[in-house]
């Protein structure tokens, strides 16, 4: 299933918007494009939504006919649980999460015995928790993370984008991580010389335009003979103001969806 991420709608949702989107328009829009799934990923407000708003997006989804996803950043037991619980009252059946959040950098010794800790009621719920690839952690130690704990709850979330920062290639990350990927965020992704020539900028890119290898990534996960959702992102740079920046991301999105889905019609 293809879906949308709340970071499809970064800059919408920004305060830098004179009326930033709410997660229920971000909802309606997901699904007035005619996308059935949305991962709400470290989305802030979140956080301070009462169980009677976290029961009211839930409802607003399963009116609209759509699945949720859930996103967070960290491992330590106590965050998991409590979004374990915000995932069963969502009604998610995967949580994507990172090994290092803001405030916690644990060592790989350390994020292990947490895990163990957590994962038995990740298993209990039938709730997936799937850690990103990102320049933080090498793809070669989060693989031998998830092997040595050998959790049919804990997989991967793909990303070959963020792996770049830590001198990662692209590819060597997916042929790396395919086996364990339980999750897929799509975005494309590009150099581009600054001005002058001194130095490059790192950022994203309209998908099809830029460095992803799509048809590499999509032939080594094979994700809809898997059940593997793939979720739109973007790294869209502030267009210079909001209202050409919400024009250009409400773009990239319409044309990442328009080109996954040329993809799997050949």
């Amino acid at each position: 299933m293809i879906g949308y991420s709340t970071y499809a709608f970064f800059w919408r949702h920004s305060d830098r918007m004179p009326e930033p989107l709410s997660l229920r328009g971000a909802l309606e829009q997901t699904r007035a494009a005619g996308v059935e799934l949305f991962q709400i990923c470290d989305y802030a407000p979140l956080d301070g939504f009462t169980d009677a708003q976290l029961r009211e997006t839930r409802a607003v989804a399963d009116d609209l006919g759509m699945v949720l996803e859930l996103g967070t950043k960290g491992i330590a037991p106590e965050h998991l649980a409590r979004f374990l619980d915000t995932a069963g009252v969502l009604g998610a059946s995967l949580l994507r999460s990172m090994v290092y959040a803001p405030a916690s950098r644990p060592s790989l010794p350390e994020a292990e015995a947490w895990l163990r800790e957590a994962l038995p009621a990740f298993e209990a719920a039938g709730v997936t928790l799937a850690l990103e690839t990102y320049e933080q952690i090498h793809s070669r130690d989060l693989v031998a993370l998830v092997e040595q704990i050998g959790s049919d709850a804990l997989g991967i979330c793909l990303d070959p984008a963020n792996c770049v920062a830590n001198l990662e290639h692209p590819l060597d990350v997916i042929a790396r991580c395919a086996p364990y990927t339980r999750n897929l965020h799509v975005k494309d992704f590009a150099f581009s010389r600054r001005d002058g020539w001194v130095g490059f900028t790192y950022s994203g890119a309209e998908m099809g335009t830029g460095r992803l290898d799509y048809d590499a990534l999509i032939a080594a996960v094979r994700p809809e003979a898997r059940g593997i959702n793939r979720v739109v992102e973007h790294w869209l740079p502030w267009q210079g103001s909001a209202e050409e920046t919400a024009r250009v991301e409400a773009r990239w999105t319409e044309r990442s969806l328009n080109y996954m889905k040329e993809k799997d019609h050949g």
